[in-house]
């Protein structure tokens, strides 16, 4: 039992020994890769052993261009392929093509009927990845289409924009001489109206001014009431001056009476 069992554990070791996995190459975020044939204990860009083929990435669908007889012939030496590189192998129909010679180391059918079995799967694995690519370019067109027809959409909005624009600059500019014909007939009336304003000075100047000539009316008229007044004054002055001499020829026949009287009394 024990020998069975490390013999068990030394065919793991030598299946596991080598192993079908992908290298890095390229540059940042533009990436391919080498499907390669590698020791497990190498690290992941260094040493291999052989390389199968190129896997790029990049391209829609993915690029695979991979040596088909030798990837079978080290599948069946027992090189135990990585999940991406399983997953590359059984898109090109190589998982499928070790299936079927084991089937055929097992007995299971001949050689003609695994063939006829694997031309089969290939015409039906080539007539999904052509939909795929027809899918692909429809899409494309699609896409194309729906980009032209919102450019075009754009292009007639901004078409119809501009003929706006232009319509308004046209009014715009059919407004402005009838703008300044009716500016004219306004800067007459404003002419105008200083000169009425000119004229309403005037009038208040007259209006002020009849005030004060009837000012110096009334002040005239007062002085012709005081020259009266004078007059007046001046008549009683007289009268009074009338008066005193009046008085004063009464004093002297009082006078004459009194020496008339002495001489009387002397005679």
């Amino acid at each position: 039992m024990r020998t069975n069992h490390r013999d068990g554990l030394t065919k793991l070791r030598k299946k596991m020994a080598t192993r079908i996995r992908l290298a890095r190459h390229g540059r940042k975020k533009l990436a391919f890769y080498y499907i390669v044939v590698a020791d497990t204990k190498a690290p992941r860009d260094g040493r291999f052993i052989e390389k199968l083929g190129v896997y790029n990435p990049n391209t829609n669908p993915a690029t695979i261009d991979i040596n088909f007889d030798s990837a079978v012939d080290w599948l069946l030496k027992g090189a135990q392929p990585s999940d991406t590189a399983r997953a590359i192998l059984s898109y090109k129909g190589i998982m499928m093509k070790k299936h079927l010679m084991a089937g055929v180391a097992k007995g299971a059918f001949n050689e003609e009927e695994a063939e006829t079995r694997f031309t089969a799967w290939m015409e039906n694995k080539e007539g999904q990845v052509a939909e795929k690519k027809t899918a692909l370019e429809k899409s494309a067109l699609d896409a194309e289409k729906a980009a032209l027809a919102a450019e075009k959409t754009k292009s007639d909005e901004r078409a119809a924009a501009l003929a706006i624009k232009h319509s308004q600059m046209v009014e715009e500019t059919t407004e402005a001489p009838a703008e300044e014909v009716t500016e004219e007939p306004k800067a007459e009336e404003t002419t105008e109206a200083p000169a009425e304003e000119v004229a309403e000075e005037s009038k208040a100047e007259e209006t002020t001014e009849a005030p004060a000539e009837e000012v110096a009316e009334e002040s005239k008229a007062e002085e012709t009431t005081e020259a009266p007044a004078e007059e007046v004054a001046e008549e009683s002055k007289a009268e009074e001056t009338t008066e005193a001499p009046a008085e004063e020829v009464a004093e002297e026949s009082k006078s004459e009476e009194t020496t008339e009287e002495e001489k009387t009394e002397e005679a």
